[in-house]
C-alpha cells in the first residue's frame, strides 16, 4: 500500500485515507479489545459496509488521515477532525489506534499532536474538542500529553457490562497549543 506523507512527526506520519485498507479496518473495528474504548463495540461491520464508510468519509467536509509508522510504512490507524465548523473555527477529534502492537508507545500522542497542529494552523481552527469514556486513562494521558484539558464530564453516559461509566470532554485551543510540525516547515 502506498501512504502519502501529507503531516510527518518523529514516529509516524498522516496519510490521505485509502479504500485499500478497508479490510484491515474491518478487522480492527471489529476486534472487541480494540472498540471497547469507542462507541463502534458494539457494531458488526463486514468488509462492504466499511469500505462504504470510508468512501462516505472521504467524500464529507471531515479530515481523515491514516496513521502510518514512519520507520515501516506499516498502517497504525486513523485520526480526524469532524463536525468541522469554520464559521465558528471549532471541530471534533477522534482517533483509533487499531494496530495493537502500537499501543503505549507514544504514536497516538505523537498522531494527536500532528492532527491539532494541522486543525490550529492550516485550517486555522481554535477549539477542538473531543469525548472519552473514564475507563480509558491511556487515551486521557495521551490526550494531555498532546495538549487537551479536561472541561467536563457527563455522568453515568455509557453502560458497559452492567457497569456505568461517565463520559469525559476534553478540549484544546489554538493559543494554548505548540506547534511541533507546520511552523517550522511552512516557515517563509
Amino acid at each position: 500500500m502506498k501512504y502519502y506523507k501529507k503531516l510527518i512527526g518523529k514516529k509516524c506520519y498522516l496519510s490521505p485515507i485509502s479504500l485499500q485498507d478497508a479490510e484491515k479496518y474491518c478487522e480492527w473495528l471489529n476486534d472487541l479489545e480494540v472498540t471497547k474504548y469507542t462507541l463502534l463495540f458494539r457494531q458488526q461491520l463486514s468488509l462492504q459496509s466499511e469500505r462504504n464508510i470510508l468512501e462516505q468519509l472521504q467524500e464529507t467536509g471531515n479530515y481523515i488521515f491514516s496513521i502510518v509508522d514512519l520507520q515501516n510504512d506499516e498502517l497504525i490507524g486513523n485520526c480526524s477532525l469532524f463536525d468541522v465548523n469554520h464559521r465558528n473555527r471549532k471541530a471534533m477529534f477522534g482517533i483509533l489506534i487499531g494496530n495493537k502492537k502500537y499501543w503505549n508507545r507514544g504514536f497516538g500522542t505523537e498522531a494527536t499532536k500532528l492532527i491539532l497542529d494541522f486543525g490550529f494552523n492550516i485550517l486555522n481552527l481554535h477549539n477542538i474538542m473531543l469525548e472519552v469514556f473514564d475507563f480509558n486513562k491511556r487515551a486521557i494521558k495521551a490526550y494531555q500529553k498532546a495538549g487537551f484539558k479536561i472541561i467536563g464530564k457527563r455522568r453515568e453516559a455509557m453502560i458497559l457490562a452492567g457497569k456505568k461509566y461517565d463520559e469525559i470532554l476534553m478540549d484544546a485551543i489554538a493559543s494554548e497549543f505548540d506547534s511541533i510540525f507546520i511552523k517550522e516547515n511552512l516557515e517563509f
